[in-house]
């Protein structure tokens, strides 16, 4: 029964074709989401013409996404490096129809935003900020399922974040993905957030996993070392891109972190039981103030 009424509101918003450029991890769940929770036309493209060969044999696709079909599209969906985003918009822009929206997947909003919400103006389509909290230690085509983002958070950057009805049209589009929760933000918190809730879990987990006694760990590990460890599985060159882009936030939180660090490790070499227990005190106190019990 949700299949169902979910396929009736898609409907409703008036979306009967959907365009995704770039088949990886993120691109093709959203392709699946809406082949498998959608009676929308897909089209896709991708650099890897095996990838797209696979997709459209499998039936996700209903044809290969081009600049001659573009303009079909009601939602547009780059889901590529941030600067790749910048380029396809660039290039595309011409053939999207005036009342499409695309909206793209990257890691970092700013320059993605600036650079694409003019281009956007400019040809009278509308361009949105969108980034998706959900992944997986793979990457590609293969690794994707239209369950990806099932209960998951999905954010969404506008250009004018009071547009209420917009907002509501993307709900809507979006809503074969099954998302938990959307939250609305600027492209600067984004970007400051997104430096602390994922880009700081991916260097802890690189640096931490480094160390030489991680190849010993065998029947010394459980919950807590997988946890601490599984993002350090990453794509260098995506997270490589992110980073510097990012610098000035990521840096920033970097250096609260190693302030913090060096207060348990000055504490250790004193032999200051009464002050480490204080850091560890404040520590398990921050997280309940934050997340809870």
């Amino acid at each position: 029964m949700a299949d169902v009424e979910i396929i009736s509101r898609f409907s409703e918003s008036g979306v009967k074709v959907v365009g995704v450029a770039g088949l990886g991890l993120i691109g093709g769940s959203f392709a699946k989401c809406f082949k498998k929770y959608s009676d929308a036309k897909i089209l896709g493209c991708d650099t890897d013409k095996e990838v797209l060969a696979t997709a459209l044999e499998e039936g996700i696709l209903d044809a290969e996404l081009t600049e001659e079909n573009i303009s079909e599209c009601d939602l547009i969906i780059p889901a590529l490096y941030n600067q790749a985003v910048i380029d396809f918009v660039k290039k595309m822009a011409p053939h999207i129809k005036t009342d499409a929206i695309v909206m793209d997947t990257g890691g970092l909003k700013r320059r993605i935003c600036k650079e694409c919400f003019p281009i956007a103006q400019e040809y009278g389509f509308t361009f949105i900020g969108g980034h998706p909290m959900a992944g997986k230690k793979y990457s590609g085509y293969r690794y994707s399922t239209s369950k990806l983002f099932r209960d998951a958070s999905m954010i969404i950057v506008p250009e004018d974040v009071y547009d209420i009805t917009m907002l509501e049209k993307i709900k809507n589009m979006l809503s074969p993905c099954y998302f938990g929760r959307i939250t609305i933000c600027t492209p600067e918190k984004h970007d400051k957030l997104i430096a602390f809730t994922s880009e700081m879990a991916h260097i802890v987990s690189n640096a931490y996993i480094k160390s030489p006694t991680a190849r010993e760990h065998k029947g010394f590990s459980a919950g807590s070392y997988k946890d601490m460890t599984r993002v350090a599985w990453l794509n260098e060159d995506m997270w490589t891109e992110i980073f510097m882009e990012n610098k000035d936030n990521l840096i920033y939180e970097l250096d609260t972190i190693m302030g913090f660090l060096q207060e348990y490790k000055e504490a250790l070499l004193s032999e200051d039981r009464e002050k480490l227990h204080e850091i560890l005190h404040a520590g398990k106190i921050a997280k309940e103030e934050v997340d809870g019990r």
